[in-house]
């Protein structure tokens, strides 16, 4: 069972997640919140798989929660997920080196919402094409930050093609096909590259592969 925490101020917007949700028999909403200081105390008293957070909330934004769940050691499980009205804002780059696991815009399809729920559960990356298309373009125009990249030159030749293949939005069992092994060590890849390059989750690999400059948009 996958449990979902629902952050919004907005209640016909929860309502409607929830609808949706409601319906499936391996997901359970077992919170609603609406703000982020509620967010944090139902987080600690659930402890769901994943937490849906919208960014622009009273009392404590989406951000400053997801720093917060981040943080926390007894949340270490709890996927924060990003709510957004638009494609890519100021907020996202924030939110991302926050520790957020990935972005849904709002008006996703019902269909394509209750699959990206299920992605995140598994950990996979949770990035819309056209966020990541606007990641690449927004990162290759800014310089890059002091210390970025580092822990690259100890990526092997396999896991720089992973990370490549995670920058794209590819799942694991994707990055299996494409490299042509098994999911598990296509995980495993995955893994020890986020460890070489100290990244709490697969979108702080993103956001490195971009910021170092090994993803560029050739390679992407």
């Amino acid at each position: 069972m996958i449990r979902v925490l629902l952050v919004d101020d907005q209640p016909l917007i929860r309502s409607g997640f929830r609808a949706f949700l409601d319906l499936e028999d391996d997901i359970e909403v077992v919170a609603e919140a609406a703000d982020g200081q509620q967010a944090l105390e139902h987080a600690r008293e659930h402890l769901p798989d994943i937490a849906l957070i919208d960014i622009q909330m009273p009392v404590m934004d989406g951000i400053e929660a997801t720093r917060r769940i981040a943080a926390d050691p007894a949340l270490a499980g709890v996927h924060v997920v990003i709510l957004t009205n638009y494609g890519l804002d100021e907020y996202v780059f924030d939110a991302l080196r926050a520790g957020a696991a990935g972005f849904l815009v709002k008006d996703i399809l019902p269909e394509d919402f209750l699959h990206a729920v299920r992605v995140a559960a598994r950990g996979d990356a949770l990035l819309a094409p056209s966020i990541t298309r606007k990641l690449i373009n927004r990162y290759v125009a800014q310089p890059l930050p002091t210390g970025a990249g580092t822990g690259l030159d100890q990526l092997t030749g396999r896991e720089r093609e992973a990370v490549l293949l995670v920058a794209q939005g590819l799942s694991n069992d994707e990055i299996a096909g494409r490299m042509v092994i098994s999911p598990l060590t296509a995980k495993t890849h995955i893994n020890r590259a986020m460890a070489k390059l100290h990244a709490r989750d697969r979108a702080q690999l993103v956001v490195l592969a971009y910021e170092s400059g090994l993803v560029t948009p050739r390679t992407s």
